[in-house]
């Protein structure tokens, strides 16, 4: 049963990427126990709506466009999501070139364009921004317990361009919150999500239950690492709207251990397990009886030498991208988790699903999923 949206959400409510993974499921629990009037902006809205959500289809770089659905949908909420799929570094330059011209469209000047619109029409009270945890983070050294006191990091610190474009993005957010008007702003960065409608992580997980490689174990499991169930990161953003808007309410600004308005906030299930541990969580899920005994397990540097050869051959053989790649062998062997201390005591923030739950719930959407398009193709 999915969790009470907090019930003083009753507004007007804009989700920008709201046809996306984390998108869709802050549409749907907005819409389960509030009076909000829900609207969704996305560069295309699907074919199958929901009901009782208005949809606007426009790219979020164009001003005329984002403006003139402003001034229709009059938002007093935006909740924006909207941002390009992370790109494997096992690509061609030329493919990595395009990649990084779209995460700066996107992430930096589509989120200042954003910003821009909702402070010209003078309604939008509250303004939530999905940044991500990795902005602090150089993909290479272990993250222990990290919390919001870790800086942004920039190139060449910061090794991946979607993040850094991430942490610009959240930056134009945060410098905006009191700029226009009594708008105010605020930013999440959860780590690892995985849930239903999940077309990154937890596929590429199935994929390699189906090919027979849950044998394989690439380090030795000795490695904290954080994921975040999808619906406890749709919770947290509604908390922060409905935050924002009780600072609203406040007859003087709130002090600095209470402020939620122009802050960052890591958001992740307060869970981290071994990155193994996870893994294989998701493939006894599938169907997988693999025993402990039964792994292989590969040191990291001897994967990192595999994984460096297989995408040499892969470049040289056409420029597709291995399920080997040396980001994969450094993300599975990393240290990576988060502190969300700062969540829980300002935006009253508890994770509704475990990981466990989460998993359960994702890996039956994947099975319904599958058995629907094996139906219909049977019937074609």
């Amino acid at each position: 049963m999915a969790p009470d949206a907090p019930r003083n959400v009753s507004t007007s409510v804009l989700v920008v990427g709201g046809c996306g993974f984390l998108g869709h499921h802050i549409v749907s629990q907005l819409l389960a126990p509030s009076t909000a009037h829900v609207s969704v902006l996305d560069l295309r809205a699907p074919p199958n709506r929901l009901p009782n959500v208005t949809y606007y289809s426009a790219d979020i770089t164009s001003p005329q466009a984002v403006l003139s659905v402003f001034m229709e949908a009059k938002p007093t909420i935006i909740i924006h999501t909207a941002s390009p799929p992370v790109v494997s570094d096992g690509q061609r330059s030329a493919q990595k070139k395009v990649a990084r011209e779209l995460f700066y469209k996107v992430n930096v000047e589509g989120t200042r364009n954003l910003i821009e619109q909702a402070g010209k029409i003078g309604c939008v009270k509250a303004f939530v921004y999905t940044s991500s945890a990795s902005v602090v983070h150089d993909t290479v050294s272990d993250l222990v317990n990290a919390d919001e006191r870790w800086p942004i990091l920039r190139a060449p610190l910061q090794r991946e361009y979607y993040s850094e474009t991430k942490g610009i993005a959240e930056e134009i957010v945060l410098h905006a919150n009191r700029k226009y008007g009594d708008m105010l702003t605020v930013a999440l960065r959860p780590a690892g999500i995985f849930g239903e409608g999940d077309m990154q992580f937890t596929p590429n997980l199935l994929k390699a239950y189906e090919r027979g490689q849950t044998r394989f174990q690439l380090g030795e499991n000795e490695n904290l690492f954080d994921t975040t169930y999808v619906g406890n990161v749709a919770y947290a953003h509604i908390l922060a709207a409905v935050a924002l808007m009780d600072t609203h309410r406040l007859s003087a600004l709130p002090l600095d251990h209470e402020k939620v308005d122009g802050e960052a906030f890591f958001i992740t299930n307060g869970q981290p397990v071994y990155f193994w541990d996870f893994v294989r969580m998701v493939w006894a899920e599938a169907g997988d009886k693999t025993e402990p005994g039964q792994v292989w397990v590969i040191g990291k540097d001897t994967g990192l030498m595999l994984a460096s050869m297989v995408e040499w051959a892969f470049w040289f053989a056409g420029g597709r991208t291995p399920n080997l790649t040396r980001q994969k062998i450094r993300y599975s062997s990393m240290t990576r988790f988060y502190c969300i201390d700062k969540a829980r005591r300002r935006l009253g923030y508890e994770p509704k699903w475990g990981v466990d739950e989460g998993v359960r719930r994702t890996v039956k959407w994947f099975k319904e999923r599958d058995s629907r398009n094996g139906a219909e193709k049977k019937e074609q």
